[in-house]
């Protein structure tokens, strides 16, 4: 596994431990539309997605809206400040030993990036609760509003390997805790892709993806990519 030169990682549920707090705020705004839709629905639809597109999705396929885009409009306009409300007063974390990982990661030179569906503002604030800085724990940070298209489109993988200089897809490793980023990872060609346990979705759900491996957390990479 010596080939792998940058990984490419998830954030919610991947790397970092907020107890799906971003899908539960999702459920929250499109209840509060006058729907009953479960946190397991949610995730099946919408998990690793950009969030309005989650929204979307999540309305498409569980609910019998007639007016699914300007009802997504609407719970979107809502997500933004709720999931800030949430995040300010709510636990998080990172999940044991994510940092002393990130650290193997990058003594062996391999790059560490985050990727998320997440915006710019809501990844950043998130990066800054939990004192990381691009530079020193991980080495970039990549959104979906940075680039054209979301996940499942391998846009967020293109940039980071255009950033520090990869074009051969086979030695990038993407991992994440939903089917859309083992997705995302196969339509970029990497050369790894890993789902875990510990975030969204079930195991049942990521190997309808048809990773390379399913780990219970992220650290567990450890053992297959630096022994």
């Amino acid at each position: 596994m010596n080939t792998i030169k940058l990984v490419v990682f998830d954030m919610a549920g991947t790397t970092v431990n907020e107890n799906n707090i971003v899908y539960k705020t999702v459920q929250k705004v499109i209840n509060d539309l006058g729907y009953q839709v479960s946190l397991d629905a949610v995730l099946e639809f919408g998990a690793g997605k950009e969030k309005h597109q989650a929204i979307t999705d999540v309305l498409q396929n569980c609910t019998h809206s007639t007016a699914v885009q300007e009802e997504a409009a609407t719970a979107f306009a809502a997500f933004k400040p709720e999931l800030e409300v949430a995040y300010d007063t709510q636990s998080i974390g990172t999940f044991e030993g994510m940092l002393a990982f990130f650290k193997r990661l990058k003594e062996d030179t391999i790059k560490v990036v985050l990727n998320t569906g997440y915006d710019s503002k809501t990844a950043t604030k998130l990066l800054a609760k939990l004192e990381w800085h691009v530079g020193e724990e991980i080495d970039m940070l990549i959104t979906a509003d940075a680039v054209e298209n979301g996940r499942p489109a391998p846009d967020m993988i293109h940039k980071a390997m255009q950033q520090f200089g990869i074009t051969d897809p086979s030695q990038v490793l993407k991992a994440g805790d939903s089917q859309i980023d083992i997705i995302e990872g196969k339509n970029a060609k990497c050369g790894l892709t890993i789902g875990v346990l510990s975030g969204a979705q079930t195991k049942e759900q990521l190997e309808a993806a048809k990773p390379d491996y399913i780990l219970k957390v992220i650290t567990e990479l450890e053992g297959i990519l630096l022994n």
